[in-house]
């Protein structure tokens, strides 16, 4: 029933409305605008159109199949329309209402009564509570925010769970700045039905899913969770983004969400038994997440760094052999043979030592000569590499160069600074090269690469 939820053939909005105020007018739109291609049926008893779409009175009065229904009414009314896509034996409801577990005993009566209606039935619920779900793919945009205010990302390769809507489209409205697209977006909310270890499936399932990213306040079944996606990561790596580390967290978790916080000692033990890549923010969790969509695992912690500007080098190598949350990596050393190879292509007072500098006359041509040399050393595991678009001989071109390069090495860039840096960012992220605007989140990346891959060696045989 994959198709149902990621490419479903029919969508109804249920409580679709003409007036800009309403979500079920956003998530019509967004809709619309997002360029989804199957029939939407807009469910309002008091109009006959809205958007140029035609609207019928109920969901029976529908004459087709319709695969998915996102239920934008209040609480109490959303439980009776579950009921009615339980009778047209829709296969996936998004109930987007809060109102339940989360306000107090009257609102987890009706939770339970979700729970109850479903039960036994072919019908799935995302929620409540929800912003929705986003899948660019397929142009299924069922979010509650109105388009002209955010931007979503474009087609990619990471899959996003999130247990709350408002951070997820935040988040996702900031990875836009430098063109990074997902895979899907699902928004589990209350988690009444489908939660994080049903979502795990989902985009393990997913052919355009090379990795998936998880912010997640509490646990709904610790033995289930731990166990799925222990077998999940072993074929796509999951990062996650744990909150309740502290008393007042775990509160404020309880209160956001109607669940109590796991114990977040237990949870990082079991983290790392299931050798999941735990982020600390929002900005780590998209990094990571994109630096293992897009590289594969390196065999080694050996690395080479290759800049334009020596304090960059300095700092990239004092990072990446400082013992953080994700270890430290070692420096790759070249033999003489590589060092009179590399000497050939730079200036006599340039360094190819580890970290190479070019200095502020290293070319884009240069670079590639250098890439080459670091490709073929049996020394050399993974490369950090700096595309610095403000030094004189550096220009777009270093994108294909450092993507001939990835084709036969694990490669993260970074690119810092303003205006051209961005452009530069925008570019290798249309490469799928992961790319980041700071040296430490380059370094993240790198070391989040080599940590996994480090973890898949050791479980080889398993």
């Amino acid at each position: 029933m994959l198709e149902h939820l990621f490419n479903p053939e029919s969508i109804s909005v249920v409580g679709a409305s003409s007036d800009p105020r309403k979500i079920g007018h956003a998530v019509l739109e967004n809709l619309v605008l997002q360029g989804y291609g199957g029939r939407i049926y807009p469910v309002n008893p008091a109009s006959s159109e809205i958007m140029g779409l035609k609207c019928y009175p109920s969901l029976e009065a529908i004459p087709s199949r319709v695969d998915l229904a996102v239920i934008t009414l209040p609480a109490k009314q959303s439980v009776d329309l579950l009921e009615q896509c339980v009778k047209k034996k829709i296969p996936y409801a998004v109930i987007v209402a809060g109102g339940f577990s989360e306000a107090g005993e009257e609102g987890r009566v009706l939770e339970t009564r979700l729970r109850e209606i479903i039960k036994g039935t072919g019908t799935r619920v995302i929620g409540p509570n929800t912003v929705g779900v986003l899948f660019p793919y397929t142009g299924v945009n069922t979010a509650l925010t109105p388009h002209d205010r955010l931007f979503f990302p474009e087609k990619g390769e990471v899959g996003f769970i999130s247990q709350s809507g408002a951070l997820g489209l935040l988040v996702m409205d900031s990875i836009t700045e430098y063109r990074m697209g997902i895979s899907g977006f699902i928004n589990i909310g209350n988690r009444a039905d489908i939660a994080e270890t049903d979502s795990l499936r989902l985009f393990e399932a997913d052919p355009n899913t090379k990795s998936i990213v998880m912010y997640l306040e509490s646990v709904s079944d610790g033995e289930q969770f731990f166990k799925t996606v222990k077998e999940v990561n072993r074929k796509k790596p999951v990062i996650i983004l744990k909150t309740g580390r502290s008393l007042e967290s775990t509160r404020a978790a309880a209160s956001h969400t109607g669940a109590m916080a796991s114990n977040d000692r237990v949870f990082s033990g079991i983290m790392r038994q299931a050798g999941i890549t735990r982020a600390y923010d929002e900005t780590e969790l998209l990094d990571f997440g994109k630096a293992l969509a897009y590289q594969r695992p390196p065999p080694g912690k050996r690395v080479a760094v290759i800049t334009t500007a020596g304090g960059v080098g300095v700092l990239t190598t004092d990072l990446l052999t400082s013992p953080d949350n994700h270890g430290r990596l070692e420096m790759a050393s070249f033999n003489d043979e590589e060092t009179r190879e590399m000497r050939k292509f730079v200036l006599p007072f340039a360094s190819v030592a580890n970290p190479i500098d070019l200095t502020a006359d290293g070319s884009t041509e240069a670079y590639g000569k250098i890439l080459d040399v670091l490709v073929r050393s049996d020394s050399v595991d993974a490369i950090i590499a700096y595309a610095l678009p403000q030094t004189p001989k550096i220009n777009m071109d270093i994108v294909g160069t450092l993507k001939l390069a990835a084709s036969s090495k694990p490669v993260v860039a970074g690119a810092i600074g303003n205006r051209l840096s961005k452009v530069m960012l925008g570019e290798l992220e249309a490469a799928r090269i992961p790319a980041f605007p700071s040296v430490s989140r380059t370094v993240g990346a790198m070391k989040v690469l080599c940590e996994y891959g480090e973890y898949l060696r050791r479980h080889r045989n398993d």
